[in-house]
């Protein structure tokens, strides 16, 4: 590799981190470990192809385009951390990660849509709510761009800078505690 990719590679990886916390070879390799899968597994979860997952892992690709990607690898680490508490058995965790790849990452608000048709009230849970919003917003900007959108409007607009700040750039938990904060 000559100093040129290296300089490329270590780029994608520093903006892997702002979007996604950690470049996506570490997380994926966390999830691959975590849920005992190889890669080409992970791949068909998560409705990418293998090359993509290689360039990806390997920070010759920094971005995933696709929002419904994005919210099967937040599903596939919220499984491996229930996984690694001991809340969810082998079995189960292999049966989720077929409804995580089936999923089309639909919206909430189709959701919403759907749950209010069939006639049955049952509340969205908030971290998904939070995971579209992020979804949403990082489909349209990366982590740096909103960060400087967010500190443009901080003096005339505070709330509206943190709620970018926040939901664009942040971490899920944090996320789920202002959305949480914010609710009447």
């Amino acid at each position: 590799m000559d100093a040129a990719q290296q300089e490329s590679t270590a780029k994608a990886r520093e903006l892997q981190s702002q979007w996604y916390g950690e470049p996506l070879g570490t997380l994926f390799r966390r999830l691959i470990d975590d849920l005992g899968l190889n890669q080409a597994r992970l791949a068909t979860v998560l409705g990418l192809s293998a090359p993509m997952l290689s360039q990806l892992m390997s920070g010759q690709r920094a971005k995933i385009g696709n929002p419904a990607v994005v919210q099967r690898v937040q599903a596939l680490q919220e499984l491996a951390a229930e996984v690694a508490r001991g809340e969810v058995s082998a079995a189960d965790a292999t049966q989720r990660m077929e409804e995580v790849r089936r999923s089309a990452g639909g919206s909430v608000l189709n959701s919403q849509a759907q749950t209010a048709s069939s006639g049955t009230a049952s509340q969205t849970p908030v971290k998904r709510v939070v995971r579209e919003i992020q979804a949403l917003l990082r489909s349209v900007s990366d982590a740096a761009d909103i960060l400087d959108a967010s500190s443009a409007l901080a003096s005339t607009h505070p709330e509206l800078a943190e709620f970018l700040r926040v939901y664009g750039a942040g971490r899920t938990a944090d996320a789920v505690k202002h959305y949480e904060s914010h609710q009447s």
